[in-house]
């Protein structure tokens, strides 16, 4: 037997081993040839990948072309977990992505957006940008749909850009962090978020409201409402507020905020869930490894991604994608920081958010 011969089975023997399929499955993908399933398919060329070889010509993603891809500073983790998301799918479509990062008083949206118009970009996803800021003018948008450039938002509707948008429904998410807490016996529950002049943080204030005036008509939210920065420690400065008015539950915009809140709250010697019960949104990566383990809604991240790089890639192809925001369902994740309202806690007459 040649030594060639001896290195191409060896070589098939290891690739099937790696993606757990048979030689002759390995051969079949190889050879480009049809009847292996997708998923297969996958398998053996990240096999391919793993273990150092060369895919062949025939079966390399070319290249289809440019897309820019702009995302907050990373300090969040579900900004990351976004990026990649959907710069995994861009890439299996074919795309390469161009990542910005924006950071205080570094390189601006703007800015960005012009240095990946000189790059010749088909597209730009937009991921929590200026488009979810109330206060910030929509015309930079107009002006690129206006020279023909695709573009798509994530989470951040803005109403008449002729664009589509993908994002996480947040009135569900506050729904499921309300339902879950009531359950749980907590009347006095409180909402600390970002700035409200951003979309995601204005629905939930919305909703939170709506929920209070279901269970008593004419409250007012404000008390139980504080809006400062998505960090740990705009979380510490709005947990500090929500404990000192009696809160038993709070309501997080983000895990870093739910973070933030549970260090305030151990700090004034409080114990969660036992004293305070938290619940986070985003679910991001190693929430599940706090301590507690966070209770927190779960932004579809792998499904939004794709979603959003889908509408781009039909766009740049010339196909109109629906301007209807895509709004997809969050899932409460419970965990350990949560628990059964403090017995000898009760509820003021106007502050009841519970049966």
């Amino acid at each position: 037997m040649s030594s060639t011969l001896r290195h191409v089975r060896t070589r098939l023997k290891d690739l099937a081993d790696q993606a757990g399929v048979s030689t002759a499955t390995v051969s079949r993908v190889l050879n480009g040839k049809p009847g292996v399933a997708a998923e297969t398919r996958k398998a053996v060329l990240a096999a391919l990948d793993v273990l150092g070889y060369d895919r062949p010509e025939k079966l390399r993603n070319r290249p289809q072309g440019l897309v820019g891809l702009i995302v907050p500073e990373l300090d969040n983790p579900v900004f990351p977990a976004l990026a990649q998301a959907i710069e995994t799918t861009l890439a299996d479509r074919g795309y390469t992505p161009l990542l910005c990062t924006q950071s205080p008083g570094g390189t601006t949206e703007d800015e960005y957006v012009e240095m990946l118009i000189e790059h010749g970009v088909d597209g730009i996803v937009f991921v929590s940008g200026r488009h979810a800021d109330t206060s910030a003018s929509t015309e930079r948008y107009h002006r690129l749909r206006g020279r023909g450039l695709p573009i798509v938002f994530v989470n951040g509707y803005a109403a008449g850009v002729d664009a589509p948008s993908v994002s996480t429904d947040d009135a569900v998410a506050i729904s499921l962090a309300v339902r879950h807490l009531v359950s749980l016996g907590h009347r006095r529950i409180g909402l600390a978020v970002g700035p409200d002049r951003y979309v995601p943080a204005r629905r939930k204030i919305a909703t939170f409201a709506t929920l209070l005036d279901q269970r008593e008509p004419g409250a007012d939210v404000t008390p139980h409402v504080v809006s400062t920065l998505f960090t740990v420690e705009g979380g510490q400065v709005a947990g500090g507020e929500l404990i000192d008015s009696g809160h038993t539950a709070i309501i997080c915009g983000s895990d870093l905020m739910a973070l933030g809140v549970i260090r305030v709250a151990r700090s004034r010697g409080l114990s969660v869930p036992d004293d305070l019960s938290v619940v986070g949104f985003d679910d991001s990566p190693l929430i599940a490894f706090t301590d507690p383990p966070l209770t927190t809604v779960r932004q579809p991240v792998v499904s939004m991604g794709k979603a959003a790089v889908s509408a781009l890639v039909a766009e740049i192809a010339g196909q109109r994608v629906s301007r209807t925001e895509l709004l997809f369902h969050p899932e409460l994740i419970v965990r350990s920081s949560t628990a059964p309202a403090p017995a000898r806690t009760s509820a003021p007459a106007d502050s009841a958010i519970g049966s």
